[in-house]
């Protein structure tokens, strides 16, 4: 099993609010998170450190080999928990921190199961001999009008209410977190994002740079690099993780 991991600033944005982390827990078996922050200039990229890191202290602290699917499913709720605590608590503190959040997607990764937390729209997407998918379904205004057929997944794209997200890590006391389980095999890949990656590229393209491109540790550079040919307004994140 390996993993790999790229942030940018994009081409617009003054300040790179989405943050990234890649932890192994042990032999084949990794943690991957993914954070993108809100709130302001001041506070965005706070949030969305503070909850990366609250989340895989409490997983590295709580989490064992032996573990059952049922108690890493628990694990991961109460880590969410407690990035979202961590998060509220700081922006009680000052004006500097009014509003802040982030969301959060994160998958523990162990032979043939992967785990996937998600609250917001960064997404997890599983990647395989029969193409690519959705694992997590986003918290955001758009993806409601889509499952309303009010939208259709491209139109969604540039809907003027596509950052509109219904559901952050720490901007309420507590939070509601989906988790998924996913059953791999041998060569399929997850693939973890902000959505300043899933805004620019297609799900297909995605597909064709994880599945043909010459080199996997070189995917993520590619990605960001087309994310950017096409402007990258927003910060621009994305972690692979090949089975």
């Amino acid at each position: 099993m390996e993993a790999w991991g790229l942030t940018d600033l994009g081409n617009v944005r003054s300040q790179n609010q989405d943050y990234y982390d890649i932890v192994s827990l042990g032999r084949e078996c990794l943690l991957t998170v993914v954070c993108d922050g809100m709130g302001g200039a001041k506070s965005g990229n706070v949030a969305s450190r503070m909850a990366a890191d609250a989340f895989v202290a409490e997983i590295k602290r709580g989490y064992r080999p032996e573990m059952d699917a049922d108690a890493v499913d628990a694990l991961l709720r109460g880590a969410v928990d407690l990035a979202n605590r961590s998060v509220y608590e700081q922006s009680q503190l000052g004006t500097d921190y009014d509003g802040m959040g982030t969301t959060l997607v994160a998958a523990l990764v162990r032979q043939e199961l992967a785990v996937i937390a998600n609250v917001g729209d960064s997404r997890a997407y599983l990647i395989g001999k029969e193409g690519i998918r959705f694992v997590t379904v986003d918290h955001s205004l758009v993806e409601l009008m889509v499952q309303r057929g009010e939208l259709t997944r491209e139109q969604a794209k540039s809907h003027p209410g596509k950052n509109l997200i219904t559901r952050a890590v720490g901007t309420e006391e507590s939070v509601d977190c989906d988790v998924y389980r996913q059953e791999l095999r041998r060569g399929d890949q997850l693939l973890l994002c902000s959505d300043g990656l899933s805004n620019a590229m297609a799900d297909q393209e995605i597909l064709f740079e994880v599945l043909h491109g010459v080199h996997k540790e070189g995917c993520c550079q590619r990605l960001l690099d087309i994310a950017k040919s096409r402007g990258a307004p927003d910060n621009v994140t994305v972690v692979l993780v090949a089975v």
